[in-house]
């Protein structure tokens, strides 16, 4: 969980303190420095985030690895036996075992933030800790911060997923999302497969024998560290490859607050602009352009940025399993990165490919659109599209029917009765059907004709 604030003062300062804090642990005690403006040397970065889980393991390799030293010890809230892909052990066990030990970790990191903007949570639902606890701590944070929005980045765990009781944690956790999260990001660890698939076979089709100094300059965006790792074993290296790909969503999304920009959106006009309704709140997103991570030659100018566009409202780039053009678009948002990329080039854009998107009716012009100068690291541009889209329902109904599946001989259930009422999982199943039909209707609703009233002669 990461817990962002904004800071108003230099722009190093804006963009360093808002996802780190200057520390220096010299004398024994913990001493906030300033970063911006050079007033004090960098000693120690710390990140503004906790680190949650209940198997040691998995935070002790972050720990060893090289990101290990922005975490200090009150950083860390873990255990040792796991939830058990129990998603009622998460939620009711280590919930309450945890509460007070991770609202003040949350405490002393929000004191330290000038200006509290939002917390951003990053979990997955397929297993029992990130979906059970996850959700848990998402319901504390409305309680103790109801003002400060909460995003959350949920990982949908795959049809196949090896966790057989996944339908089960996932549609739990959603209820628990549609209650208290303002923002939801879904992303499906297939669409992640069938992405990196994708970029493996486009690798395999190009000969070594193009290795030219500008094809290499913009070598692999997302994926250039997985390409060099020759001696990695395939499994961790698609694994790495997966996270990357959502490191880069979460890149592109606070962006904004980094870098200066024409255009820049704050991340609470998100909410403001592309949840119409509070329920309705799961947003689609995809990242474009793919091309540079399986090393293909990007093509520049306005017609690069034309296929940059096209790219973002393909299925092909989307981070779900889902095909948006085939639901209506309630809102949508455009996050473009880039030098030379200018406010004209997206209207263009929008214009061009509004004509093949079907727009809800009360809504046609609802684009949102933002424009940050840096772009990213090894790629001459990049845009999110973030999108508020009726298709969602096939997610919804993805996972409710395997949760069906199972609940209908209630295989499994006695698992969850041990910590949680047999009733809680029926109203979390209800209450994701009657997303998906509140999905439905709002995708079948039609503007009332207006009568034109004459005046009386």
């Amino acid at each position: 969980m990461n817990v962002v604030s904004k800071v108003v003062d230099s722009l190093c300062c804006n963009w360093m303190n808002s996802f780190f804090r200057n520390v220096d642990t010299r004398e024994g005690k913990t001493r906030w420095l300033p970063v911006g403006n050079g007033r004090e040397k960098i000693r120690t970065l710390k990140a503004r985030s906790i680190l949650v889980d209940m198997e040691e393991g998995v935070i002790n390799k972050v720990l060893a690895g090289p990101l290990g030293e922005l975490f200090s010890e009150h950083q860390l809230i873990k255990d040792v036996s796991g939830s058990g892909n129990n998603w009622a052990h998460g939620h009711c066990v280590y919930g309450k075992q945890y509460s007070k030990d991770i609202l003040e970790a949350v405490r002393r990191e929000a004191e330290t933030c000038d200006s509290l903007q939002s917390f951003f949570l990053i979990h997955s639902l397929g297993g029992g800790t990130g979906s059970g606890l996850g959700t848990y701590i998402l319901g504390q944070l409305a309680d103790e911060y109801p003002d400060v929005y909460r995003f959350t980045t949920a990982v949908f765990p795959s049809e196949d997923d090896d966790v057989i009781t996944s339908p089960y944690n996932s549609v739990l956790s959603l209820d628990q999302l549609i209650q208290h999260s303002d923002c939801v990001l879904p992303i499906e660890n297939q669409a992640l497969m069938d992405i990196c698939s994708r970029i493996d076979s486009k690798r395999a089709c190009r000969t070594d024998t193009r290795s030219s100094v500008n094809e290499s300059k913009y070598d692999s965006t997302l994926l250039n560290k997985s390409a060099k790792r020759g001696s990695t074993p395939e499994r961790y290296r698609a694994f790495d490859d997966m996270n990357t790909i959502g490191a880069h969503l979460l890149c592109n999304l606070t962006c904004s607050m980094r870098f200066e920009g024409h255009l820049n959106v704050d991340l609470n006009e998100i909410t403001m602009n592309l949840v119409p309704f509070p329920r309705l709140h799961l947003l689609l997103s995809s990242v474009a352009p793919l091309a540079t991570l399986a090393n293909k030659k990007l093509v520049y100018g306005s017609r690069g940025l034309d296929q940059m566009f096209t790219a973002a409202f393909s299925r092909e780039c989307q981070l779900t399993t889902i095909q948006p053009r085939s639901g209506t678009y309630f809102a949508c948002g455009l996050i473009v990165r880039g030098k030379g990329v200018e406010v004209s080039d997206i209207n263009r854009n929008i214009d061009r490919l509004k004509p093949k998107l079907k727009m809800a009716p009360w809504n046609t012009d609802g684009f949102k659109i933002g424009l940050c100068s840096a772009p990213p690291a090894h790629q001459p541009y990049s845009t999110l599209c973030l999108a508020n889209n009726s298709a969602i329902r096939g997610v919804l109904d993805g996972l409710a029917g395997r949760f069906h599946k199972l609940f209908r001989v209630r295989a499994h259930v006695h698992h969850y009765t041990e910590y949680t009422e047999l009733s809680h999982m029926k109203k979390a199943y209800q209450r994701v059907k009657e997303l998906s039909k509140d999905y439905e209707i709002l995708e079948k609703a039609v503007p009332r004709s207006r009568k034109r009233i004459l005046p009386a002669i």
